[in-house]
């Protein structure tokens, strides 16, 4: 029976990441040649043509395609086998602080991550605004906090690129002859702060309506139909809709949700978790349907 080789299927994964063999044999620290020798054995292996021509470089054939979704399935496989085994003995408590935004769209899949790879460590987790959760950071009350906000005094990971819309009730009737009734967290906020900025730059009257100390008390005030909010797409659902520039709302930027820890950390835990997260966890940037 063929056996496939794992060190092969390491270097068709590379190609794919990098979209080149002549990076890929710079990450893997062997020539071009070699790598092209690989791929010419991993073919003669399957049994089909992994590569077509496309212009001056190559690219996937379907067979290329479908092997690279199980190769990246069994090098996830292998690591994590080899990792457990050599480090799964780490123990601890490691201590995550997530925006109440994304708690449980961006978090879970980090957590997995943890837990899979480290099941004797003992996590904790604390949901708040973003301000307040790298304050905390900041003081080392928590090891890692997931933000929205560009904190440079921190070591960075970038998880998830969100688009920001105006939200309100889905029976809201909007009129554009008024003031924006606007519906905002009370105190430092990033949606506020961007809110404010994109209706003044574009001339359009907006009254402070309702504030709030938490999301809860937003998506309340929104769904009673008090006003609008500048939010994360992630809050939308069937309560809710989103107003556009066929309304007259200015655009809204996208906000970068990215995984902090202090820099320098010398505990073992936050350290070695981190680096490993910043070597698998590839941020989402996939452009999500204009709403």
């Amino acid at each position: 029976m063929t056996t496939l080789d794992l060190e092969l299927l390491r270097t068709l994964c590379a190609i794919a990441s990098s979209d080149s063999f002549g990076a890929a044999a710079v990450e893997l620290g062997r020539t071009q040649s070699a790598v092209t020798q690989q791929m010419q054995r991993l073919e003669e292996l399957v049994g089909h043509p992994l590569f077509e021509k496309q212009g001056r470089g190559k690219r996937l054939t379907d067979h290329g395609q479908r092997l690279l979704t199980y190769a990246r399935q069994l090098m996830a496989i292998h690591d994590e086998a080899l990792r457990v085994l050599q480090q799964g003995d780490l123990q601890g408590h490691l201590r995550i602080g997530a925006p109440h935004d994304v708690a449980d769209t961006v978090l879970p899949p980090l957590l997995s991550e943890v837990v899979r790879n480290w099941p004797m460590l003992q996590v904790s987790i604390q949901v708040g605004r973003s301000p307040f959760l790298t304050d905390a950071l900041r003081r080392g009350e928590i090891d890692m906090a997931i933000s929205n906000r560009a904190e440079t005094e921190f070591e960075g990971l970038a998880l998830r690129s969100s688009p920001t819309v105006w939200l309100c009730a889905a029976d809201y009737l909007h009129d554009r002859g008024k003031a924006i009734p606007l519906v905002m967290v009370d105190g430092p906020s990033i949606f506020r702060k961007l809110g404010q900025e994109a209706l003044e730059a574009a001339g359009i009257a907006y009254s402070l309506r309702y504030t709030s100390t938490s999301l809860i008390g937003i998506r309340a005030a929104l769904r009673a139909g008090l006003g609008v909010t500048a939010r994360g797409v992630e809050q939308l659902d069937a309560s809710l809709r989103v107003l556009g520039p066929n309304e007259g709302m200015p655009p809204l930027p996208h906000l970068v949700y990215s995984l902090y820890v202090r820099r320098h950390v010398a505990n073992n835990v936050t350290r070695e978790v981190f680096e490993y997260l910043r070597t698998r966890m590839q941020p989402d940037t996939s452009s999500l349907k204009q709403l």
